[in-house]
């Protein structure tokens, strides 16, 4: 094991020696960690690698098509598609408020 934190590090003191780090997105800057502390703790390493492997958890994709829909809503003007699109945001909304119920019990 040791060997391998070895090989690891090396690979790193290479990376930094190359300049490989110097133009990294945000370099400086302080992390922005409200997300990651709003996540239940039992998920937070779970969710971190799923992020890191372009994987979006189902939560985020309600919350995007929330938030697409409202958008929706305050542009249309037909009465008829307005209400289905209020309906549809209401069954987001639950389905939503439901996974979050879980998650927070576990």
């Amino acid at each position: 094991m040791k060997r391998l934190y070895s090989a690891v590090e090396e690979t790193i003191r290479k990376a930094i020696e190359d300049g490989d780090f110097d133009n990294l997105p945000n370099k400086g800057k302080p992390l922005d960690l409200s997300e990651w502390r709003k996540t239940p703790e039992h998920l937070r390493m779970s969710y971190s690698i799923l992020k890191s492997s372009g994987y979006t958890p189902a939560e985020v994709n309600i919350k995007t098509d929330m938030s697409d829909l409202k958008q929706l809503i305050k542009k249309t003007t037909d009465q008829e598609e307005k209400r289905r699109l209020i309906n549809k945001l209401n069954a987001l909304m639950v389905s939503y408020s439901i996974r979050m119920e879980k998650l927070n019990k576990r």
